[in-house]
């Protein structure tokens, strides 16, 4: 897969399943509001195998392998000391052979409708505040239709054959765009990964908003090649 062309607009790829977007989605809404219409938000998510069988083949492979118990471990951990830090208190839920196209395909409905961070926002609450399931349609349902959205078009979103195929597009965005995981932040050929990185991508949005002079790249900048801005991710799959 060719590397992706320089793209301006800066890219905040999230998953519903991880705390780790939870948290930073969370922050930048409450401390970088100017960011929110300004950053293309970009689900990525673990395709099914028909999404999956579609992705190879426009060339791409999702770049995830599953976690191991050790890390499994380590992220309940870290997560439980983030969320005390922050005065925040996560329910664990428990993922029973998950489809992950249900939630983040309804997110591409949620986004349609103008809704997007509504919708973010209550399915984070439903997986991390109340422990349920968001792969369940029936989740999905509900939240569509506090939001006023129809009940079964949300829920049933990746029945669509077009929405499907706009996840398969994202997901080779994921491809070229070099994400290998999540929170995942991207200004053309720059990357930041983690919610730790969060605070040097805007700094790097900052500096690129300020008079033309010399700047010292933000710690965690990912660049490959030449330099970070001259770089490119090359592909995967």
């Amino acid at each position: 897969m060719p590397p992706a062309a320089k793209n301006k607009t800066p890219r905040f790829y999230f998953n519903l399943r991880s705390p780790y977007s939870w948290l930073a989605h969370r922050e930048v809404l409450s401390n970088h509001k100017d960011l929110v219409d300004r950053l293309e938000w970009l689900p990525f998510f673990e395709p099914d195998a028909e999404s999956s069988r579609e992705l190879v083949e426009q060339g791409g492979a999702f770049p995830y392998s599953e976690m191991s118990r050790e890390k499994n471990r380590y992220v309940l951990q870290d997560v439980g000391r983030l969320t005390k830090a922050r005065g925040i208190t996560v329910t664990w839920p428990v993922d029973r052979a998950p489809v992950w196209e249900v939630p983040h395909l309804g997110y591409l409905v949620a986004q349609e409708h103008g809704l997007a961070h509504e919708y973010i926002t209550a399915v984070y609450e439903a997986r991390f505040g109340k422990g349920l399931d968001i792969c369940d349609r029936r989740t999905i349902a509900d939240i569509g239709g506090r939001l006023g959205i129809d009940r079964d078009l949300i829920a049933d979103a990746s029945d669509d054959p077009d929405l499907r195929a706009e996840g398969v597009r994202i997901l080779l965005s994921v491809c070229k765009d070099g994400v290998f995981g999540v929170p995942f932040f991207v200004h053309g050929y720059t990357r930041f990964w983690g919610l730790d990185r969060l605070d040097d991508f805007v700094a790097h949005l900052e500096s690129k908003q300020a008079p033309a002079r010399a700047l010292a790249g933000p710690a965690g900048a990912v660049g490959l090649g030449r330099s970070v801005e001259d770089a490119h991710a090359g592909g995967c799959g």
